[in-house]
């Protein structure tokens, strides 16, 4: 059966929902298409433990602060609670168990082709799947020779199945911290693998989330964020001792330090060991940059994601950091009436650019300045 539409939006997690409500509001006939069972699918599956590194004031979707008993972080189960709420506040036309497969264009049409057959035509197209639907898992030589396992940090849930065995974790960014964290506090054996060196910097400075600070500094330039990003380091440094993490490499990508001091509190007290970057796996381990070998039960690979852009295949190009390339933050370089909500991540938090970026694609669709 084929649906014709004005918009349709991939993805009915905060990107994709608040771009319906954008769109709801100024009257655009769509659909929003979530390939799970029920809204914020990627969210529902994240670990248990996941808290918000962006404070709560400057979290939420457009039209809808986060209720007054909501913790200043939120938790996974707060902010997934908020999504079903928001959903259900704005009525937005969500169709679940639609895992889009193919999406085409021609005669000025987008063509949206899900599994189970379903075909969805709209003149413009919003994807907004974010980047944890596409884990990024990094090539270790030797690999086929491990005899444990080896997963992604996205499967990770609990310690609970972790317990009485020697975990490497691979990667210094924020689920690597928090992950490592956790099951060491539940006394697992951990080590942290750390190839490019990590920024660390505190939640809150005097009560306040980080992230409000960064929002106030953004408007320096570029260039200035790593030396004020350090600058802070040192701060901490001053107040909490020398760093544990090697300083990171200078890249062209925005990167967001590591938040919060549970990684290198961990690390100081001796319940977390540091190695270098892993040269090769072992039947039994994993060998270092370095030479050395240790002997390790399951590898967990917090190696990041990527920008879930699959479907468009080869009509789109992709930038030097994995995303759509674009202009205006939203709008497709190389393809009309393509959108991208949920693809600009900075130290002003995901949540908020998506707020600021559902607005904006919403007024490109309609020609409106609000």
């Amino acid at each position: 059966m084929t649906r014709s539409y004005d918009a349709v939006v991939i993805g009915a997690g905060p990107a994709g929902l608040a771009t319906s409500r954008e769109l709801a509001r100024r009257k655009v006939d769509h659909v929003v298409l979530e390939r799970g069972s029920s809204i914020g699918h990627t969210w529902t599956n994240l670990y248990d433990s996941l808290v918000l590194h962006t404070g709560k004031h400057l979290s939420s979707l457009p039209g809808m602060r986060f209720p007054r008993a909501t913790s200043l972080f939120p938790s996974r189960i707060e902010f997934l609670a908020y999504l079903h709420r928001y959903a259900a506040e704005f009525r937005l036309p969500i169709a679940l168990n639609a895992n889009v497969t193919a999406v085409a264009r021609g005669a000025g049409t987008w063509t949206v082709t899900t599994t189970q057959e379903d075909v969805f035509q709209a003149r413009r197209l919003v994807v907004a799947t974010g980047i944890v639907a596409n884990p990024h898992v990094a090539e270790i030589r030797g690999r086929e020779r491990f005899r444990g396992d080896v997963t992604h940090s996205v499967e990770y849930r609990r310690p609970e199945p972790f317990k009485g065995q020697r975990v490497l974790v691979v990667g210094a960014g924020n689920s690597a911290g928090e992950i490592a964290a956790e099951l060491a506090a539940a006394g697992v054996d951990i080590t942290i693998s750390v190839r490019s060196g990590a920024r660390c910097v505190p939640r809150q400075l005097f009560g306040v989330p980080i992230q409000y600070l960064a929002v106030g500094l953004h408007v320096l330039p570029r260039r200035a964020h790593p030396v004020i990003a350090d600058g802070m380091a040192r701060m901490s440094g001053w107040v909490r001792g020398p760093a544990v993490l090697p300083r990171p490499r200078e890249g062209r990508c925005s990167e967001v330090p590591l938040i919060g001091f549970h990684l290198v509190d961990a690390i100081r007290s001796g319940a977390i060991r540091v190695r270098g970057g892993i040269a090769e796996l072992t039947d039994n381990g994993a060998r270092f940059a370095d030479g050395s070998d240790e002997p390790f039960d399951r590898i967990l690979l917090a190696t990041g994601y990527r920008a879930a852009l699959g479907v468009l295949a080869s009509q789109i190009r992709l930038d030097d950091c994995g995303f759509a390339s674009r202009r205006d933050r939203v709008v497709s370089r190389d393809q009309p009436d393509l959108y991208f909500v949920g693809h600009n991540y900075d130290t002003r938090g995901g949540l908020r650019n998506i707020a600021q970026d559902a607005r904006i694609v919403a007024r490109r669709i309609t020609g409106t300045p609000r």
